[in-house]
């Protein structure tokens, strides 16, 4: 196994589980086994990973007694292995669609496990959360009209979230400004078949300050709540919570020494994901439970006091190390006399980075078909999947390959769990859809694949 890197010493090999590196070091041949029968790329996923991080963020809850509702937020990653892992350990399901509502359905979820917190949900989606009883958010006053317009006379009452819209956040187009939230409130006062159960919102970042200003926000509006006669017993904080993808030193060194020739483009991208993060989740979750919330209070003593439910919907967080995805090298073509372009077999998966202007910025993993008789000299270049656009790459960041890539070699990249499988998953120029596999121990030890079905899972 060969780990390349950009520059010397600013290289930014991944953070990799210990059933990862064995598949990687001890299992190399089973890789181009795998990948001469289903195809490239190939997506591998361990349910057990996200079992293993749920388990460390209800321990973080458990600990500081915080009565808790997670659901795994299900968009993050369309294998059902993961969700009906989530399900197994304990955890929820936040349905973003009808189709990830009927998922989870066949997976044996009932309304009690599921939520849906996204804005645009249509009248469909809505009636079969509505048939479940499933816990909605709502995101605006004319979401709340349409829901009540489409409740049935006799319906029992449903559990609602109001979506509150945080004054930092005033530009969002989701959720509500709390005068709007008790708006809603008023209407619900007269409307006697829907449940409000509390508050939800979801942020953008990773600032754990941001969330506590809401926090703070969301008492006032179920103070507010209780004024009026009702009984609100949940605050939902979202997701955001970061992950650790590469070694925190490493990643700030490269951040520090990357220059706009270091990518094809000639520009460093203005952002990026923070994938040497500081903290792990549990870490990030320990730190926000001991925030102090008001009157020399912490987040979690409030909760306490107030007798409320922290719920949170964790996708990325909970897929973490769950997954990685295998691509055959097809062509190594020479741009110039110190630059390449690797082909790799199917589509790119990492378009949700570079389409938005940034970069996965993980270094991939080379594994040689055979060994090399000479050794070659180092090879930079960028990688492209089969697309006709000239923009559409899997990489922009020029990679510096101290081994010398050859066709029929495989570059593994690790932790693509939580968003780069498939979030522009199509079947530009009629390549099929990447096939998945869950990765299982045999009484051996030795790793095994499953279809990612439904059916098998």
């Amino acid at each position: 196994m060969t780990l390349h890197c950009q520059k010397i010493g600013h290289g930014l090999p991944p953070i990799l589980r210990s059933a990862t590196a064995d598949l990687l070091t001890k299992y190399g041949p089973l890789l181009f086994d795998w990948a001469a029968r289903h195809g490239s790329p190939l997506n591998l996923v361990w349910p057990d990973a996200l079992r293993e991080n749920f388990a460390a963020l209800k321990g973080v809850l458990t600990e500081r007694r915080v009565v808790h509702a997670i659901y795994y937020g299900a968009k993050a990653n369309k294998s059902p292995g993961l969700m009906q892992a989530a399900l197994s350990a304990g955890a929820g399901l936040d349905v973003s669609s009808l189709y990830e509502l009927r998922d989870a359905r066949r997976l044996g979820a009932d309304g009690a496990r599921l939520v849906a917190t996204g804005p645009a949900k249509t009248s469909a989606f809505h009636q079969a959360l509505i048939n479940c009883n499933a816990l909605l958010s709502v995101d605006s006053p004319e979401e709340l009209e349409d829901l009540i317009h489409g409740l049935p006379a006799d319906a029992g009452q449903q559990p609602i979230l109001l979506r509150l819209r945080p004054r930092d956040q005033s530009k969002s187009r989701f959720g509500m400004p709390p005068d709007a939230i008790v708006h809603c409130l008023v209407r619900l006062a007269g409307e006697g078949r829907l449940r409000f159960d509390g508050l939800h919102f979801h942020l953008s970042g990773y600032r754990r300050e941001t969330r506590v200003a809401a926090l703070r926000e969301a008492a006032d509006l179920v103070a507010e709540a209780r004024r009026l006669g009702f009984f609100p017993g949940m605050i939902d904080i979202g997701g955001g919570l970061p992950i650790q993808y590469v070694d925190r030193a490493r990643y700030e060194a490269h951040l520090a020494a990357q220059a706009p020739e270091d990518y094809r483009t000639g520009k460093i991208p203005d952002s990026f994901y923070p994938y040497g993060s500081t903290l792990s989740a549990a870490d990030w979750l320990h730190r926000l439970l001991e925030a102090e919330m008001n009157q020399g209070r912490s987040v979690a003593g409030y909760l306490a006091r107030e007798g409320l439910t922290l719920a949170m919907e964790p996708g990325r967080a909970l897929a973490d190390q769950a997954a990685i995805t295998v691509f055959r090298i097809s062509r190594v073509k020479a741009l110039g006399p110190d630059s390449h372009v690797i082909f790799v077999e199917g589509s790119s998966f990492s378009a949700c980075e570079t389409w938005f202007a940034s970069e996965f910025l993980i270094d991939p993993i080379l594994v040689p078909a055979t060994k090399a008789t000479v050794q070659s000299p180092p090879v930079r270049a960028y990688l492209a999947g089969h697309s006709c656009l000239d923009e559409d790459v899997i990489s922009n960041r020029w990679l510096t390959f101290p081994t010398a890539p050859r066709a029929g070699d495989l570059l593994v990249y690790a932790n693509t769990g939580g968003y780069q499988m498939d979030l522009l998953e199509n079947e530009f120029h009629r390549h099929p859809m990447p096939a998945r596999f869950c990765v299982i121990e045999d009484a051996e030890g030795r790793p095994n694949l499953v279809p990612d079905t439904i059916g098998e899972v």
